[in-house]
């Protein structure tokens, strides 16, 4: 190593020799005795770079190619493989400080399986996604603790194990680099908490057992109000020695044993390093003049970006987007266009917290408790194959919710009330079909988090909840509505076991909380799977039936926000799909138009989600020749949801432009401009009989509007026109 560093100290020695001979020579850093290579031949070079950099190794044209060695100025150096000027494949990256990434390159980010060593000698051994620790790994800390589990994005999340280095333990769930979720720490004298966490801190429902069998039982929280439990000592502690403890000796002596070591921040990415290469001008004469022909000297990062050294404004331009790790390429570069609209850094979460003084706290409540009651009650293993006495209607039950508690229910501090279960047994195998695990739909639903409102109820007067994970949505339903899914309960079971595929909306339960005292009355809701659940910013959404009147939001482009609920003459693109998924949706769709139609629905629409991905940079890395830099696949990765491969879930496509000639037509004409998105779609809306009402409605806009522009049709031409709608807007991508 000694002898390498010498040689590139020499560099200093030869830069006035090797400014000399750029200056006349069309070839990157050729000093006089080297041979002119062929393009495309990859040959063994040693350059001595114009601004003090160093390379040895294997050269393609311009670039290092193959196995070499780069060392900057600043003391940073990569040994490894390279491919046309990017650091791809396996290699060591160290830094000044003594700081070391052995492992896997892409485009110049580590990527994949590496070491991690830092300056203070903390190790990181696992996977990486464009720099950041993602997906499983083993952090060990100088100060010898342990963390061995999930990470996301450069933190640990998911499930993973903390090993203090004096003992203590913690093994649950975390986020956003704390202990939150589910989970259990022990500590080195016995000790044990196991419940739920927030924020690094006991937060909700839990245990805390002491080493000699005491263990007390209750809601945690730091605001003494909001603490409530129930200590119960064991038959070995006669002298009752915890009867003067509190929940503050567990938040401010106990865990103060049990801190998380902070993350170490890497000064320089590899991928923001910038290689000096020597870029040459096809056509250029050597004897032309230098200050017309001469071959610009060029600066690039090593993810494959390039630019000129002598521009400023250039080079300020490209640290930014590598600040950002995205940019949007010309045109002329590519079919996709960069987005067509302005893209918020940050989007506020739907809905506001229901906590306490809010109209609707007690609902909550009463909400929560039953849901937890009706998921965590004994009952038979869930079969597949249901008797048709499970499906009927009559199958209900009813519970009784004292505010002192009862035999079955526990004592709370909401008002009396009454919870009845619709069909109890099939929507738990609903559940079980849809592979939700009840302990986290518990948490989701009845955690120590709140329910979160949407602002406002939707056009039928229901309201909407959210749960404080976004996975699954309660809306407050009618009574007609509770007859309409009871009755097709059974048809609506059997269409979900035969189409795994199926865009209809998940139901997991149907309920209804009765009200005693003076506020005597009923609220009937249903918990469906919330589509938007996702990593992804939704950027747009749209509601689409395959109607025109009334379908249009009357709000200016300037006032259109991510959450709108933009309709059918809003709509803007022909939404691309691959070929497989494409073939797959066409099937469905017609599938689950059948079911609907058979089931006498209507007024339903295709909910959709988009996400606006940013392309990847494309840059030059010849004479003209384009590649990618980094693939918008690739970024996804780092966003990716849990829910994998899955039709209408996180899918990869393009949107077409269309341009309508008459506003009030639902199909306008292909533009040729196309935008790299992630979708998001399903089937909403299913509970809306062809009653009186909508047959009253039709007959009525029938004699003043086109009956063909209508939503409220008969379910065979309403199945019929939304069918052939959504697969005019959908076509299969011919890339």
């Amino acid at each position: 190593m000694k002898a390498w560093e010498a040689t590139v100290r020499k560099t200093h020695a030869a830069r006035r020799q090797a400014s000399n001979i750029f200056s006349s020579s069309p070839v990157a850093n050729m000093d006089e005795e080297d041979e002119i290579h062929a393009s495309g031949e990859v040959f063994h070079a040693e350059r001595y770079l114009p601004n003090g950099d160093y390379y040895t190794g294997h050269w393609l044209d311009n670039f290092p190619h193959g196995f070499g060695k780069y060392w900057w100025t600043d003391g940073c150096m990569y040994v490894g493989d390279w491919y046309r000027g990017k650091t791809m494949g396996k290699g060591t990256f160290s830094w000044p400080s003594g700081a070391n990434y052995q492992g896997e390159f892409k485009s110049g980010y580590m990527d994949g399986e590496g070491i991690y060593t830092g300056p203070n000698g903390d190790t990181y051994k696992g996977s990486w996604v464009m720099n950041l620790k993602h997906g499983h790994g083993v952090k060990e800390y100088t100060n010898g603790d342990i963390y061995d589990g999930e990470w996301c994005g450069g933190l640990q999340e998911g499930n993973g194990k903390y090993q203090w280095k004096d003992g203590n333990c913690y093994d649950g769930e975390w986020k956003n680099g704390m202990m939150s979720g589910m989970g259990k720490l022990v500590w080195s004298n016995g000790n044990t908490f196991e419940g739920l966490w927030d924020d690094g801190i006991p937060s909700g429902h839990g245990r805390f057992k002491w080493a000699d069998g005491s263990f007390y039982e209750g809601n945690w929280s730091k605001d003494a109000a909001d603490q409530n439990g129930d200590y119960h000592p064991s038959d070995d502690n006669s002298k009752d020695e915890h009867k003067d403890w509190s929940q503050e000796q567990v938040y401010e002596v106990d865990l103060k044993e049990c801190e998380i070591c902070p993350l170490d921040k890497v000064p320089i990415l590899p991928s923001h390093k910038k290689l000096a290469v020597w870029r040459s001008t096809k056509g250029s004469s050597s004897t032309a003049s230098t200050s017309d022909t001469a071959p610009r000297s060029r600066r690039m990062s090593i993810d494959g970006s390039s630019f000129d050294v002598s521009s400023t404004v250039e080079e300020a331009n490209l640290k930014a987007r590598d600040d950002t790790s995205f940019s949007s390429p010309s045109p002329s570069n590519s079919s996709v266009e960069a987005s067509p609209i302005q893209i918020p850094k940050v989007v506020k979460k739907q809905g506001d917290i229901i906590s306490k003084g809010h109209k609707n706290y007690e609902l909550m409540l009463n909400l929560q408790l039953g849901i937890r009651h009706s998921v965590g009650r004994p009952g038979p293993t869930p079969s597949l194959d249901l008797k048709p006495s499970a499906f009927n209607p009559k199958e209900k039950v009813w519970t009784r919710f004292p505010p002192e508690g009862s035999k079955y229910t526990p004592p709370h501090q909401s008002c009396e009330f009454k919870w009845k279960d619709y069909c109890p047994l099939v929507f738990r195998t609903l559940r079980m079909l849809f592979k939700v695990d009840a302990a986290e739909y518990m948490l989701s639903m009845c955690g120590n988090d709140s329910l979160r409102e949407l602002s406002s109820p939707g056009k039928s007067g229901s309201f909407f909840y959210l749960s404080y994970d976004d996975r699954y949505m309660i809306k407050t339903i009618k009574k007609a509505e509770v007859k309409v899914i009871l009755r097709m309960l059974s048809a609506y079971f059997n269409h979900f076991r035969q189409y795994e595929n199926t865009l209809l909306t998940k139901f997991f339960g149907l309920h209804c909380v009765r009200l005693t005292g003076a506020a005597q009355r009923k609220v009937r809701f249903i918990i469906m799977g919330n589509l938007f659940c996702t990593n992804h910013t939704i950027h747009r959404r749209f509601d689409l039936k395959g109607s025109s009147l009334g379908r249009l939001t009357d709000k200016p482009e300037s006032e259109i926000e991510a959450t709108t609920i933009l309709k059918d003459l809003d709509l803007k693109y022909f939404f691309r799909l691959p070929k497989t998924w494409n073939e797959e949706f066409r099937r469905q769709i017609e599938k689950d138009s059948d079911f609907l139609e058979q089931e006498r629905i209507m007024d339903y629409s295709l909910l959709v989600g988009l996400h606006f991905r940013e392309p990847s940079h494309l840059t030059p890395v010849g004479d003209g020749a384009v590649e990618d830099s980094y693939s918008v696949a690739d970024m996804d990765k780092l966003l990716s949801d849990p829910s994998g491969h899955q039709l209408g879930i996180g899918m990869q496509a393009r949107i077409e432009k269309m341009e309508r000639t008459i506003e009030t037509e639902l199909i306008g004409e292909p533009t040729g401009e196309c935008y790299d998105v992630v979708m998001f779609f399903g089937i909403i809306d299913i509970l809306q009989d062809y009653d009186i009402t909508k047959k009253l409605e039709h007959a009525y806009k029938s004699m003043h509007y086109d009956p063909t522009s209508i939503s409220a049709v008969d379910p065979r031409q309403y199945a019929k026109r939304f069918h052939d709608f959504i697969l005019t807007i959908f076509k299969e991508d011919d890339q």
